[in-house]
């Protein structure tokens, strides 16, 4: 069972849920509730808008096929939101296609049109609806977005992800089209370039649920993409530059049979998610590009590093004997599984969405690698369910959406409350007076 496999487990059910005690909990300053949903809208939840694609000029005009339907009706209970990026006045919000219903997978929001004091705004499909728009019968068409999980933005002010291809409508689970790797350029709003993953390298492309992007501002070209496979446990790397795509596979990339039970608001259940996240840790030596790349499963308590100059090593994939270059970190302790992890260079501190817990762990990476050396900058077991994502914006600011995937999957969410929500703080006000705060 993982995040993105829709079939309920028969060791799924709702039971109380145990709060554990937590060692390295001190008070910081709490992340701040930027927006909130009881459930999600749209602003192109009717019929197509109309538009003739000038974000992407190689979208064709809205002409159907005798036979062909337009977007499935709205369904504002099937759309979950899963990912959050902020880069300069806009948030990308990703809700993946695992229900019916859902207008558009890649949506906006620009902070300065909303109204003062409005926390629900309503969503915009990005670019337009029409590359998000649903056609039945599903056809294959490389202009369209089926399903997004996250997404994430360069130095070079371009958006990164992974359209995965696949609806995951339970008991209609489909490979509509071949995943496929976006870039955006955020300035202009126009696709830089897809890269189509083929099925050589995955059969399928639902496992792909994050994207980490290692580039620099003096090098766009040079970018690389590391892309984790919960489902395949491996690791896909892609070369800006060159235009390619290659495989690593080690045990480390899969999941902890000790760490597959998770309890998230009262709901218990087993994934087995092999590897979730990758973060970037500082350069080895200055003026080296040379990094070290953290990565874990989320079914796992272990962090495990390799070094970027490993990844991006196409030749070294394809022939292996790069066992021994995959190293086991150490444990972060009991409970904590989580989704997304962050490094932030700033404060070079590591930061940890733990679901197991409802919180945000941390780790400065001046101290050993243990639990003892692991804390707490956010914990909250009423608002903050199931921190789904988080990322690192332009300006050193954490952004984090919480969904409350489990209760949504396995039991119900209450229409009456306030089930997802978006989150900020900056870093180095999050560690204040924590375990994880320089000096302490």
């Amino acid at each position: 069972m993982c995040e993105n496999r829709r079939t309920l487990s028969a060791l799924s059910c709702v039971l109380p849920l145990l709060l554990l005690p937590l060692c390295g909990v001190v008070q910081a300053d709490e992340f701040e509730e930027v927006f909130h949903w009881k459930l999600l809208d749209f602003t192109n939840t009717g019929t197509n808008d109309g538009s003739d694609g000038v974000l992407f000029p190689d979208v064709p005009d809205n002409v159907l096929e005798p036979g062909t339907t337009l977007n499935e009706s709205f369904t504002p209970y099937n759309n979950l939101p899963m990912g959050v990026t902020h880069h300069k006045g806009r948030v990308f919000v990703t809700v993946p296609r695992r229900r019916t219903g859902i207008p558009s997978t890649l949506n906006v929001i620009v902070l300065d049109q909303v109204p003062e004091g409005e926390k629900s705004p309503k969503l915009t499909a990005y670019p337009n609806a029409l590359t998000n728009e649903l056609r039945i019968p599903y056809q294959p068409d490389p202009k369209k977005l089926i399903s997004i999980y996250r997404t994430r933005v360069d130095r070079c002010d371009r958006m990164w992800f992974v359209d995965t291809g696949f609806l995951e409508y339970p008991g209609n689970r489909r490979q509509v089209q071949r995943p496929a790797l976006w870039i955006i350029d955020l300035l202009q709003d126009r696709k830089v370039r897809q890269f189509e993953i083929s099925e050589s390298i995955v059969p399928e492309g639902y496992g792909m649920a994050s994207v980490t992007i290692d580039s620099s501002s003096d090098d766009c070209d040079g970018a690389y993409a590391y892309i984790p496979d919960l489902v395949y446990y491996r690791l896909y790397v892609y070369s800006f530059r060159e235009n390619r795509m290659w495989t690593f596979k080690h045990e480390y990339l899969s999941f902890d049979p000790r760490n597959t039970g998770f309890s998230v608001a009262g709901v218990r259940f087993r994934w087995n998610d092999g590897i979730f996240s990758l973060t970037l840790g500082p350069q080895r030596s200055a003026g080296d590009e040379e990094r070290t790349v953290y990565f874990h499963a989320m079914a796992s308590t272990s962090e495990y590093r390799t070094s970027s100059r490993v990844l991006q090593n196409e030749t070294l994939a394809s022939a292996g004997g790069y066992d021994h270059l995959f190293v086991y970190v150490g444990e972060r302790g009991i409970k904590t599984q989580c989704t997304i992890h962050q490094y932030d260079p700033h404060t070079g501190v590591m930061f940890y969405a733990e679901v197991n817990r409802n919180s945000i762990g941390c780790w400065n990476s001046a101290q050993h690698f243990d639990p003892e050396n692991h804390g707490i900058v956010h914990l909250d077991n009423k608002n903050f369910i199931y921190p789904a994502d988080m990322t690192l914006d332009s300006d050193g600011d954490l952004w984090v959406m919480t969904n409350g995937l489990p209760r949504w999957l396995y039991a119900t969410l209450s229409t009456d409350d306030y089930n997802f929500r978006i989150w900020r703080q900056k870093p180095a006000k999050a560690i204040a007076g924590t375990i994880c705060a320089p000096g302490a």
